[in-house]
């Protein structure tokens, strides 16, 4: 709820107070912010003062929802995201694209691969508008198109390189073009002015298969794929023109949806989906073009180069000394590896996935998003963890006893799969191939093959190597896979192959 309002100008506290009679307007913002009932703020202000205002926000213990950028310096920007995290506060970037239904369309189908492997964006921001002289085009209009294409990517840029125009004032751009190459092979661009004789706000997205145009000018159809395909022939290659394909989006108002999901976020405590961490990457990036109008070199224009290695790990993630991981595995966003810890072959990690310290993993090992594989686990070959699943390594933990010394081991045999948000409680076995059903909570051993469901854990039937369930004639005896039909045989609670 809306409860009170700062505003410097004089003029316009006269008419918020006439037009809405309940709402209190403040001429400075120290009461505002000394007052507890007052949760959390949105600062819509000029650039130049984000900064100052959202660490005076935080220090007071508010909540912040920040119009973009979230301030004109990547160290102050750094410093901001630090103190919203020590003092437990939430910290919003107004990057309004990412609330708009279009562009959650287009990721959505981006993600499936609807347009295959993305080769090429290009955005423009154009408009004969307000022309601001706090700060240039670059740091003006750019921001939103610099957060969409980051997200959409799902990386941050190797070169940059930019070139703009000043016309009104020599020392301030009006005209900017700033070219974004990605590690992998992805290029975008963006071109923004305030000195263009119409608006146009539209986003091209360039994929393997298919092409996306978001025209946010558009009335109704703000979201189009064309099936547009490259054939060669003769060694020449021929396009093959298709026609637009509508992609149907909700008729939402973006900006009414991104107040909506910071109201949410101050409800759950979730964390915003454009957090100062995000707001971040995009200040550093647009100090990359800031510096490239300028002609000046950054160190990340001339990469060092990567040591030689046989698996990926994404930039994002964190990998300790003495880790030992194996050819052909892959670490995504935001993971950490922590220290004496081995990964085996051929593994798929997710992201926001934390292994060690001391742990052990086989080859072929598949670890979903936010997963913590603690001290004490070790997984054998070709496990899997579905998202959110859960180990812990002690029975009785307490805040302020330590109990490192009294861990208790869990093992997961080979080919066992451990579903969505279940629970492994420490000290247990999970045999060879057992199958462990989503929200489940493991309290005792798990034989070999076993279906485990239900809170606590029980059997309820018997899964095959290949994932299918089981089929027993009798309660003892044989049995068989109705899908690959190996044979197996039971006798009590163990079950192994004939």
């Amino acid at each position: 709820m809306l409860s009170r309002v700062c505003e410097v100008d004089e003029e316009r506290c006269i008419d918020l107070e006439a037009r809405y009679p309940s709402l209190r307007v403040d001429r400075e913002i120290d009461s505002l912010l000394a007052d507890p009932t007052v949760t959390g703020v949105a600062i819509a202000t000029p650039a130049e003062t984000h900064g100052t205002l959202v660490r005076r926000a935080l220090l007071a213990g508010k909540d912040v929802l920040v119009e973009k950028p979230l301030c004109l310096d990547p160290e102050e920007g750094e410093r901001l995201v630090l103190l919203a995290a020590e003092r437990g506060c939430l910290l919003m970037v107004g990057h309004l694209l990412w609330y708009h239904p279009a562009i959650r369309r287009l990721k959505t189908l981006i993600e499936r691969g609807e347009l295959g492997r993305i080769q090429y964006i290009y955005s423009n921001r154009l408009n004969l508008g307000k022309i601001r002289r706090e700060e240039n085009i670059l740091w003006s209009f750019a921001p939103h198109d610099i957060s969409l294409i980051l997200g959409l990517v799902g990386e941050m840029p190797e070169t940059v390189a930019a070139h703009g125009g000043n016309y009104l004032h020599n020392r301030i751009a009006d005209v900017t073009v700033s070219l974004l190459s990605f590690p992998s092979g992805i290029k975008a661009h963006i071109f923004v002015s305030w000195l263009h004789p119409f608006k146009e706000q539209k986003l091209v997205v360039v994929g393997e298969r298919k092409m996306a145009v978001f025209d946010d000018m558009e009335s109704e159809q703000k979201l189009l794929l064309y099936p547009h395909t490259i054939h060669w022939k003769h060694h020449v290659p021929v396009a093959s023109k298709a026609e637009a394909q509508v992609v149907p989006v909700d008729p939402c108002e973006p900006l009414r949806e991104e107040c909506l999901h910071f109201l949410t976020c101050l409800r759950t405590r979730q964390t915003p989906r454009t957090d100062g961490q995000e707001g971040l990457r995009v200040l550093r990036v647009l100090q990359r073009c800031q510096e490239a109008l300028e002609g000046k070199t950054t160190p990340l224009e001339k990469p060092a180069p990567r040591p030689q290695r046989d698996y990926f790990v994404h930039e994002s993630a964190f990998i300790d000394d003495e880790v030992e991981i194996g050819k052909g595995t892959t670490i995504w966003h935001v993971s950490h590896v922590l220290k004496n810890s081995r990964i085996g072959k051929n593994c798929r990690i997710g992201q926001n996935v934390v292994i060690g310290p001391q742990v052990t993993i086989g080859n072929n090992v598949k670890i979903q998003n936010n997963v913590s594989v603690y001290e004490g686990v070790t997984l054998e070959d070709d496990v899997f963890c579905g998202p959110s699943m859960v180990f812990t390594n002690v029975i009785n933990p307490r805040s302020e006893i330590r109990r490192m010394d009294e861990l208790r081991t869990t093992l997961v045999r080979r080919g066992a799969s451990l579903g969505a948000n279940c629970t492994i409680v420490c000290g247990v076995t999970i045999g060879e191939y057992a199958f462990v059903g989503a929200g489940a909570v493991v309290t005792k051993d798990v034989p070999a093959f076993a279906l485990v469901v239900g809170n606590p854990g029980r059997i309820v039937g018997w899964m095959c190597v290949c994932g299918h369930r089981i089929r027993f004639q009798a309660e003892e005896g044989e049995g068989s896979c109705p899908v690959c039909q190996r044979k197996y045989q039971k006798s009590g609670q163990q079950v192994s192959p004939s």
